[in-house]
């Protein structure tokens, strides 16, 4: 099945919509592969005004894929830093997109659904959505995520959400930086078009301009992220490889609690 459908209209709106219903759009390899693809293309391509990232289904992104997290049980640390590199490039490729983005969030987000959401300039979410960075509950961490999710949230937000691992509502993410509008599930289509139709009044360059002014401003640019990316996929491969990433992750996928986790 097409991981990835891609759509574009005549003012040059490209629509990707994760398409691994079946799974809640969790990512695997081939969509981390077709998204990042998809964005590279994009930012070449001069008839593309912005992008909208949504997902298919009930669910925006489930995160990591439950088939793709058991392979990397046996995966060696560079292995699991190499799989980490492949999904910070992906992220480094939406936060620094040329075009805007919109998140169009339909339903929940977590782990790294969160964190593409959290790469997108606009995020826009159905109030029934939920969020949560879960990792920590799996003995790992929201490495890759974390310098998009944190520039959202801010220190003190980052250090409750990292740690606690706790899911949050709509209103929640919208108190915390996260969402900038929440709506219901039958103005999310209009609510998403209505932002459209603001950032097409301006002109494409400026618009361009303004959004690397604002990476400027705030001291991070591409290679910069590059850089933190390397440290941020040694960690989450040094989690993955160690005896309590081990047992959460196997826990996870035996339904079980895991080890340190005392009734």
């Amino acid at each position: 099945m097409q991981t990835l459908i891609s759509t574009a209209d005549s003012r040059g709106i490209l629509t990707l919509s994760m398409n691994r219903p079946h799974v809640s759009n969790a990512f695997d390899p081939d969509l981390i592969r077709d998204l990042t693809k998809a964005l590279e293309e994009a930012d070449k391509n001069h008839d593309v005004r912005l992008v909208v990232l949504t997902g298919e289904g009930r669910y925006f992104s489930a995160g990591a894929d439950l088939h793709w997290m058991k392979s990397l049980i046996n995966a060696s640390q560079q292995d699991n830093e190499n799989d980490a590199l492949m999904l910070a490039r992906l992220m480094r490729n939406l936060n620094y997109l040329s075009k805007p983005t919109i998140a169009r969030i339909n339903g929940a987000a977590f782990g790294g659904g969160l964190g593409l959401i959290a790469a997108c300039d606009i995020t826009i979410a159905d109030d029934n959505a939920r969020f949560g960075l879960t990792e920590s509950r799996l003995g790992l961490a929201p490495a890759v995520i974390s310098p998009y999710v944190y520039r959202r949230v801010g220190e003190a937000n980052a250090r409750r959400y990292f740690l606690s691992g706790e899911r949050f509502g709509c209103r929640q993410a919208m108190a915390v930086g996260l969402i900038q509008q929440c709506v219901a599930t039958r103005e999310l289509d209009s609510a998403v078009e209505n932002v459209i139709i603001e950032l097409l009044k301006g002109g494409p360059l400026a618009v361009a301009c303004c959004k690397q002014l604002v990476f400027t401003v705030a001291g991070h640019d591409r290679e910069s992220q590059r850089r933190m990316d390397t440290h941020t996929a040694e960690l989450i491969a040094r989690l993955r490889v160690s005896p309590e990433g081990q047992e959460g992750l196997t826990a996870f996928l035996e339904k079980r609690r895991p080890g340190w986790v005392r009734d």
